[in-house]
């Protein structure tokens, strides 16, 4: 019979501090040393042990060097994160309390040091986080300032030995297409989307931008009717789960006296120029702005008139628009600078060059916009100077001129000039969010709600 070996080990290990941290080393310890006992091997059997003879053998067991572990868990000391939202009224002191921060160092760092200090312009609601150790001593401090009107940064506050050291990095912003349907109850786009409707409130920015899409067809003022309904898809930013900002409209479908209109953003991707389109792609937006600039009346129309300089009778082949001096000029449509300097009679004079064969000219501005320059791209809408008396003028006023072909012709007499039609490349790409859009639209409409669209 093959005898049953019992093999023993040696062990003597003890340990005197009853402090936490310390009977928290020797749980370890223990858990560790009982694992040196597991080498135990029992032999398989066929007769009852009790008749069998034993023999046991002691020997000593080489057991794993345990000071390495103790040492490091001795050293594992406790760290507490925390998280509070800025209340009215706060302090740096309050936040530092409920944040359970009790570091005199760290509250008079974050009033010298000027990026720590940009901490105390948070805003009500925002949010702030801290790691502490557990005496209460500032580790790291976090929180997400704004830096603009879509720009944020995240400053960070840590603990460098007995010294502290700011930070700012771009804010890491998470991207969320959101959906909301609202109906129309009471003739006001506004009050349909309160908070108290089902499913949140829906941000005044993408209302603004909902008028200004469908306006050319929709007179929000008087056209809406109690049953009118709206689709809408937006895109929301968040940090850490927090919404910051509110993005652009991506598509947006306005069903008005039983008539669809529908609207979806396309965006180059390589220029990034963009706009809003209906679903076959046909652009919405008017290539050029009826007017470039807030003006107080027209002083001369695109005619025959005498010169108010020279007194002779001259071509007049734009229209001047009278406005005070300093009056922002806006581009009329999207293009690139063509020209911007001086010449002759126009005096401070821009050209842009837009797609096709147009252009149009701005004249006698008393000054450029800030970095103008040839070549630059510019979007519908951008300043580009202000109104001046440069050159031959007797007044501020902005001289503007609409050409096709170098061709000077009335801007007044130009009616429904779209934007630059999709490149079948762009029309391909477009089709493919549209239908993505289109889709959404479907899940948004109430089912056996199907309306003509236009």
């Amino acid at each position: 019979m093959n005898p049953i070996q019992k093999i023993t080990g040696k062990l003597w290990f003890g340990l005197v501090n009853t402090s936490r941290k310390t009977r928290i080393v020797a749980g370890g310890a223990t858990a560790l040393a009982l694992a040196a006992f597991g080498a135990t091997a029992v032999a398989p059997i066929s007769q009852d042990p009790a008749d069998m003879p034993t023999k046991s053998v002691a020997e000593d067991l080489q057991l794993p060097n345990l000071s390495d572990q103790i040492a490091a868990l001795q050293q594992n000391e406790q760290q507490f994160i925390h998280e509070e939202r800025i209340r009215a009224g706060d302090s740096l002191g309050s936040v530092f309390t409920r944040l359970g921060i009790e570091d005199q160092q760290a509250q008079a760092f974050v009033r010298k040091d000027k990026l720590a200090r940009s901490i105390l312009s948070l805003k009500t609601g925002k949010r702030i986080q801290a790691e502490t150790d557990e005496n209460g001593l500032l580790l790291t401090l976090r929180a997400t300032i704004a830096v603009g009107k879509d720009s944020f940064n995240t400053v960070t506050i840590t603990r460098k030995g007995e010294q502290f050291v700011s930070a700012k990095t771009p804010a890491e912003l998470e991207r969320r297409v959101e959906m909301r349907s609202r109906e129309i109850t009471n003739g006001s786009l506004y009050s349909a989307t309160d908070a108290n409707v089902d499913g949140g409130q829906i941000p005044d920015q993408v209302v603004n931008q909902i008028v200004e899409m469908f306006s050319t067809n929709i007179d929000f003022r008087g056209d809406l009717k109690k049953g009118d309904r709206f689709n809408v898809v937006y895109e929301n930013f968040y940090q850490d789960g927090e919404l910051v900002r509110t993005g652009r409209v991506l598509a947006g479908e306005f069903i008005n006296r039983g008539v669809a209109y529908q609207s979806v953003w396309y965006e180059d991707p390589v220029t990034h120029q963009g706009g809003y389109y209906s679903l076959d792609g046909k652009a919405l937006k008017k290539a050029f702005l009826k007017s470039p600039v807030a003006f107080t009346r027209i002083s001369s129309g695109f005619s025959m008139r005498v010169h108010p300089v020279f007194n002779v009778w001259k071509a007049h082949k734009g229209i001047d628009m009278a406005a005070p001096m300093g009056t922002p000029i806006r581009a009329s449509g999207d293009g690139t600078v063509d020209f911007a300097g001086t010449s002759n009679g126009y005096g401070n004079l821009v050209v842009l060059k837009h797609w096709s064969n147009y252009s149009t000219a701005y004249g006698h501005m008393s000054r450029f916009a800030s970095g103008l320059r040839r070549g630059q791209q510019i979007h519908q809408g951008d300043i580009i100077g202000y109104v001046g008396a440069t050159g031959w003028a007797t007044g501020p006023h902005l001289h503007y001129e609409f050409r096709i072909g170098g061709q000077a012709v009335d801007p007044m007499g130009l009616k429904n000039l779209q934007q630059q039609p999709l490149t079948t490349g762009e029309l391909s790409r477009f089709k493919m969010a549209a239908a993505d859009m289109s889709h959404r639209f479907s899940l948004l409409t109430p089912a056996g709600n199907t309306m003509a669209a236009r």
